[in-house]
């Protein structure tokens, strides 16, 4: 049969259950699929018999009767998923009884349009009496609890503020300066929530490392004293250190407690914050969702969706007994949650996801070698689940699927999965992770049924994620071998785009990585743009610990093309222990500080030397030059002056090949406002005149971003200041002027984001500054260095030390050369967020003449104006 008239089965399966199960005649009839064949339709019946005029209902009843086909198997088994929703009150789980058998594949097809649901319908709404624009309607049955409302398929935002009062940080959480907490009666439950990334002027960096945003709930208050969940609290701030080595964590991942003491950066999930449309929160004890419509909305007639299932799929293989040759095809899996971070546990988070857990997981959890009693191996902390999970999966086959409105990571393929292809895929509006690859449990695993090994992700398309746990990463890859994550599309995420291996971290301490087994692992052709737009020190590409055993069978980065990076990071990031990787032929640009970076000492010898690496071919701007430095080899890299110089043909190869780039077109909820930006700061410029920046929404709402809508608020709350910046204006400055202000008046900031759906709810506030005069300039920046080729240079410098009143918001750069002088302007979020962390900065320098000596001179440009300048002088080599 061919491949069309398959496609065709489930639309010909809903038309015969639609016309009341009447046999179908002419072509269609001739085209009868194999009797073996197993067909579903939301309206069809469980006690029918399955076939094409007769569909069942439910996935439970289509897989017992797959179980009941003979399973050796002379062509595929095909379940024909018909057009429409199916509701699951548990899990489908699969195990090798499920598998296919003789080379055929149990094939679960569908067109598209066949949702695999862990939701619940919300019905029955009505106004509150007494509260302007709020919605109530009661839970529906089994819903015990949920982080996620979605209406017409956008999600809701859980209702958040501002921790309302002045908190003091105690052993087991905080003492409050007044009763306020204790006297909601919902207050356990309500959860703090703590965002890292770099510090930038007057906002609070909290967390737990820049890449991080750890989450605790309240579990009580009785007049000023707040308790915190257990473990979640000790894991979060007793992080065990080094006795002899003051401030490094055993875990060696950053730091060993929340830190600015009891800053909380705001909180979620209590009655008394639902104050904004689109802001929803679930009265688990009355059993009641209560929500605030955007602007259009009719709840009398919203598909109103609350994730019920925490997995949709899980599929059960052992060592002993893999699912195998089983695909999934055509399906989108959606509305699952995840309740782990609303339990006791909440979300202790180390890095892309994984999380300290366990009552004692601070001393114990992944510290083997390192501390007593500590678990093996090194590293092994705690992984978030996929919505669609996998163990030791053989030969299986995800295809044309979409996984959207998801509360977890997307699709785990754990530990043991071989021989698996993940394929014109859509992975979007998800909580956490993509994809995650492998795991990090067994470093060494003694049987091969354990490995993780030929897995391949290509043409999918990765975008708008994570929605919730901000750390989370597109594509996670743990320790696997001959792994193939090829032509893909990753944009406007809010950390790293890709993440290879583990283990690294011990070098911090002059020990060699964490074994493992992985090898043999290719990243290429990708395209990943938009990236790192909620936190800091990540990459586009990253990698810790060893890839391989040699420089054949190490890591390759090839082919991608990266850049547009909002944060601080790398375009490609060999981390820690980071050893026999190659980064060759991609072209870089637009990274805050290292196209290609970092160099660490390899601590499996005492040679003293790098942990080797090759970086050769590339088209960037880092601009170094040719050499070895005790292991990384540095040789035949291009330097572009701006994208255009990159070779067309490279950079037309990366992303989705021609025949899967339909998949950039898909869409999964109507047109509606952005999500709000996030982390918004101020700093003081001229007279009356404040500088706002701010972290920009890498959610658009389906509609390209017009721009930015930022106000300011005197104490009173009104509004004495807007500005609007367009979203192209703001990608090459990355902050906002506002001016007519007073002097010496505290202003608090908030920030909108708009498309042409409107304007997304106001972000929270930044905290109160009041303008005043800047008269100081900074210095003069330090550590010039011009790194010239025939007709471009790279210029790093780094920021001066010492600042005026104002901050550093560009610098002016000024190129002579015999025949006179240009100026140059440079802006960026990279300006802004090298100052205080004293990160080098770099720049290229392009249409300049073949031997011809320069003299760059460059000056930081504050509110008080421009400053002195630092000199380098270079002569261009001849042609």
């Amino acid at each position: 049969m061919t491949v069309l008239r398959r496609r065709l089965w489930p639309i010909l399966a809903a038309t015969a259950v639609a016309i009341g199960g009447i046999a179908a005649t002419g072509p269609a009839a001739d085209a009868a699929p194999p009797s073996q064949d197993v067909y579903v339709a939301p309206h069809g019946n469980d006690h029918a018999a399955g076939d094409a005029r007769h569909p069942v209902r439910t996935l439970a009843r289509a897989q017992d009767l797959v179980r009941q086909r003979d399973h050796h198997l002379a062509a595929d088994l095909t379940v024909h998923l018909a057009d429409g929703t199916y509701r699951l009150d548990h899990p489908l789980t699969l195990d090798s009884r499920d598998s296919g058998s003789g080379g055929h594949q149990v094939v679960w097809q569908g067109s598209g349009k066949a949702v695999i649901s862990g939701g619940k319908q919300v019905t029955g709404w009505h106004q509150v009496t007494g509260h302007s624009g709020l919605w109530a309607a009661p839970a529906p049955r089994g819903l015990s609890d949920t982080r996620q409302l979605y209406v017409d398929g956008v999600r809701a935002t859980r209702a958040a503020g501002q921790v309302p009062v002045t908190l003091t940080k105690t052993a087991t959480g905080y003492t409050a300066a007044s009763d306020t907490l204790a006297k909601w009666p919902d207050i356990a439950g309500a959860e703090f929530v703590y965002t890292s990334g770099e510090t930038l002027w007057n906002m609070v960096r909290d967390g737990l490392g820049q890449w991080t945003q750890p989450r605790c709930d309240v579990a009580s208050a009785s007049g000023t004293t707040v308790t915190m969940v257990q473990p979640c609290w000790d894991n979060s701030n007793k992080r065990v250190e080094f006795p002899d080595i003051p401030g490094r964590t055993v875990s060696m991942v950053g730091p060993g407690a929340l830190t600015n003491g009891a800053h909380v950066t705001y909180m979620e999930n209590a009655r008394e914050l639902l104050d904004t449309p689109g802001e929803w929160y679930l009265d688990r004890a009355a059993h009641t969702v209560y929500y605030m419509p955007r602007k259009g909305e009719d709840l009398h007639r919203a598909d109103v969706e609350a994730p019920a299932l925490e997995k949709l799929v899980d599929g059960r293989g052992t060592a002993a007994a893999p699912l195998h040759d089983v695909a999934f095809r055509g399906l989108q899996f959606s509305y699952a949650t995840w309740l782990t971070p609303s339990s006791p546990e909440g979300f202790s988070e180390i890095q892309a996801g994984y999380t300290i857990s366990g009552p004692t997981g601070y001393a114990t959890e992944g510290l083997c070698g390192f501390q007593a009693g500590g678990q093996c191996p090194f590293g092994a902390w705690t992984k978030e689940p996929g919505n669609v999970a996998i163990d030791h999966g053989r030969d299986l086959d995800f295809s044309d699927d979409a996984f959207v409105h998801l509360g977890a990571a997307g699709l785990e393929l754990g530990d043991g999965t071989q021989h698996t292809t993940v394929r014109g895929s859509v992975f979007t509006d998800i909580s956490g992770n993509g994809v995650e690859v492998g795991g990090v449990d067994q470093a060494l695993p003694t049987d091969d049924a354990d490995v993780t090994r030929d897995v391949q992700l290509t043409d999918n398309h990765l975008y708008a994620l994570p929605r919730e746990f901000t750390g989370g990463v597109p594509i996670v890859n743990g320790y696997t071998q001959h792994d193939l994550i090829s032509h893909n599309q990753i944009d406007h995420v809010g950390y790293s785009g890709i993440s290879m291996g583990w283990g690294g971290w011990p070098d911090k301490i002059g020990s060699p990585a964490t074994p493992n087994d992985s090898h043999d692992n290719t990243v290429s052709d990708n395209l990943i743009t938009d990236y790192m737009q909620g936190l800091d020190d990540g990459g586009g590409i990253y990698t810790q610990g060893l890839t391989g055993s040699s420089m054949a069978t190490g890591e390759k980065v090839t082919g991608n093309v990266i850049h547009t990076q909002f944060g601080l990071g790398k375009s490609v990031y060999t981390d820690n222990g980071c050893t026999y990787e190659t980064v060759s032929g991609n072209v870089l640009y637009g990274a805050s500080y290292a196209n290609v970076a970092s160099t660490h000492v390899d601590y499996r010898d005492a040679l003293h030397n790098n942990d080797p690496t090759l970086i050769s071919g590339n088209w960037w701007e880092q601009g170094d030059a040719d050499g070895s430095n005790k292991g990384v080899v540095t040789q035949g890299n291009h330097l572009i002056a701006s994208a255009s110089d990159a070779p067309a043909g490279v950079v037309a190869d990366a992303g989705l090949e021609p025949a899967y780039r339909s998949v950039l077109a898909r869409r999964f909820a109507p047109v509606s406002v952005p999500v709000a930006p996030t982390r918004v700061a101020t700093a003081v410029g001229a007279s009356g005149t404040l500088y706002t920046a701010f972290n920009p929404t890498w959610a658009d709402g389906g509609s390209a971003l017009l721009g930015y809508r930022v106000t300011a608020a005197d104490p009173a709350g009104h509004t004495a200041a807007t500005a609007f910046v367009s979203a192209a204006d703001f990608a090459a400055t990355a902050l906002v002027r506002l001016t007519g202000l007073t002097d010496g008046v505290p202003y608090t900031v908030t920030v909108t984001a708009v498309n042409s759906h409107g304007d997304s709810a106001p972000s929270l506030p930044s905290a109160p500054l009041a303008p005043k005069a800047a008269t100081a300039p900074a210095a003069a920046p330090t550590g010039l260095k011009l790194k010239a080729q025939a007709t471009a240079a790279t210029l790093d410098w780094t920021p001066p030390t010492v600042v005026g009143d104002s901050p550093v918001i560009g610098y002016r750069i000024t190129v002579t050369d015999p025949s006179g002088s240009r100026t140059v302007d440079v802006a960026g979020r990279d300006v802004l967020v090298t100052q205080p962390s004293a990160h080098a900065m770099f720049r290229v320098l392009g249409d300049l003449t073949p031997g011809t000596p320069y003299t760059v001179g460059v000056a930081a440009v504050t509110g008080a104006g421009t400053g002195p300048a630092a000199t380098v002088t270079g002569t261009t080599p001849a042609a």
